[in-house]
């Protein structure tokens, strides 16, 4: 069993791994600016579930609450960055303050929480720390490119992190979730039944969180989508908008 600490798991794909991982004997610390949700649970998982509000911009209350969570647990063996700020809205009808903005939750957040966790973790020459992106990341899409360029970005810190620190016994991965019906992807003008369900991805990941392999996905049939993805980033991109478009009309 391991000691994990997630940012950003309140509702949505987050909650529901968070949930299976608790099932499964992990012990889960959820860094969140909400907490009214995954507290319900505190109850029933009093010994294993830790819950801090903290702030994914906002490197004191994370590093106070990776302080706490090692206090309580006594190390981290797994650290996930899921907090995700998504907008739905064209390049040329969206300001610079929303590209930052964008960029501080999702990229930023990522290498705030890397940069806190690492010293820990190469002490003890172990760990793994896991940046959940998005297919867009990848292939491109309409109307999304803040959210896109910044797990475009934190694809390409999860590598260069990966690399720099494998003397260290620490392995860098990405999560691959499909899209997904929650609370972030509201805005996208696509029917809710073309969307998977948040506790079938949560509890797929949950259950591949110790995978080897750097891209980790729920299932066999979105990891068969993401090589795609991978292989014709632009191609998959322009089909999935032009699915999307004919959805919405």
């Amino acid at each position: 069993m391991s000691n994990i600490l997630i940012v950003g798991a309140n509702q949505g794909i987050g909650y529901y791994m968070v949930i299976r991982l608790l099932e499964k004997g992990n012990k889960v610390a959820v860094l969140d600016i909400q907490d009214e949700h995954i507290s319900e649970w505190k109850d029933r998982y009093q010994d294993s579930l830790f819950v801090i509000k903290a702030d994914a911009t906002d490197e004191e209350s994370l590093s106070e609450g990776i302080e706490k969570t090692i206090k309580e647990f006594g190390n981290i063996d797994i650290a996930i960055h899921n907090a995700c700020l998504c907008t739905f809205v064209s390049e040329q009808n969206t300001d610079y303050e929303v590209y930052k903005k964008v960029m501080d939750v999702n990229y930023f957040g990522a290498l705030r929480l890397s940069k806190l966790v690492l010293p820990f973790m190469r002490e003890r020459k172990q760990g793994r720390i896991i940046f959940t992106s998005s297919g867009v990341g990848v292939t491109g899409f309409g109307n999304i490119s803040p959210y896109a360029s910044s797990k475009g970005a934190i694809e390409a810190l999860a590598k260069c992190l990966e690399i720099e620190n494998r003397e260290y016994g620490i392995t860098f991965h990405i999560m691959h979730p499909p899209l997904t019906n929650t609370a972030s992807s509201s805005g996208l003008p696509v029917p809710k039944e073309f969307m998977a369900d948040a506790e079938k991805v949560g509890r797929g990941l949950a259950d591949n969180i110790c995978s080897k392999k750097f891209v980790i996905c729920h299932s066999f049939s979105q990891s068969l989508q993401m090589k795609l993805c991978y292989r014709h980033p632009l191609y998959m991109g322009k089909m999935m908008w032009k699915m999307t478009q004919r959805a919405k009309g």
